[in-house]
């Protein structure tokens, strides 16, 4: 066995490692709710839902959230990296940020649209919105890339890294701080016997719909993720770093 002396090898691989780790935490924790708490709370009444609510939530929510946090950074050196060593050179950064922080700014409008009624308020209207702004962006941020000289491994980060992206915003900007919100308010209530929010079904709603968006675009962002490697669909695959 010989271990690598270069630093980029050593420190590429591991980049991925960690993204690996911190990716499977974030993203295990992910379809925990969805597929599991979310009925599960269902079930519980409110007394009960007072005890498990401020003890569990706040834990897991810790691991979700520095998980998103871990996955993101990790993944953006690593991308950084691939850029250095490709034609394109660094200039896709900007076209990939951009477009994905436009996927957020528009999917926060339309989730604020869905709570307050009309089209919108039926989850499936809603989801597949999304999925139309989410397939304009990666259409073009991919076309966009490439024209600048991309290969297929960065063309395929830059979609799956991007939904990432919106996903990891989804997480600190939205579920996070509304998750708070709910923690507080439903100890408040077990604890004193305060009244709910009048906005806490709201905020309950937003957090839904948000994760379970994000659940659903961890599709085809791990689907883009491993095409960086293993699939060609934009090009020769690239082996090496």
């Amino acid at each position: 066995m010989t271990w690598p002396e270069d630093w980029q090898t050593n420190l590429t691989f591991f980049l991925r490692w960690g993204h690996f780790l911190a990716g499977i935490t974030w993203i295990g924790i992910l379809y925990f709710f969805n597929l599991v708490n979310v009925n599960f709370m269902k079930e519980l009444d409110a007394a009960t839902k007072g005890k498990v609510v401020p003890n569990l939530m706040p834990k897991a929510l810790w691991w979700f959230r520095w998980g998103a946090m871990v996955t993101f950074l990790t993944g953006f050196i690593y991308y950084l990296i691939i850029l250095g060593t490709e034609e394109s050179g660094h200039k896709p950064v900007g076209v990939v940020l951009a477009g994905w922080l436009a996927a957020f700014v528009v999917g926060s409008v339309l989730l604020k649209m869905s709570v307050a009624g009309g089209p919108l308020k039926d989850g499936r209207v809603y989801g597949a919105v999304i999925g139309i702004v989410v397939f304009a962006i990666a259409y073009l941020v991919g076309h966009m890339t490439r024209q600048m000289g991309a290969s297929n491994r960065s063309i395929a980060i830059a979609i799956g890294g991007g939904i990432g992206i919106v996903m990891f915003m989804n997480v600190w900007m939205i579920i996070w701080p509304l998750q708070k919100k709910i923690i507080a308010a439903t100890k408040a209530t077990a604890e004193s016997g305060a009244a709910a929010p009048a906005d806490m079904p709201k905020w309950a709603r937003r957090v839904f719909l948000t994760s379970r968006t994000n659940a659903w675009l961890s599709i085809p962002m791990l689907f883009f993720m491993g095409a960086a490697s293993h699939f060609p669909i934009f090009g020769t695959l690239v082996v090496g770093t």
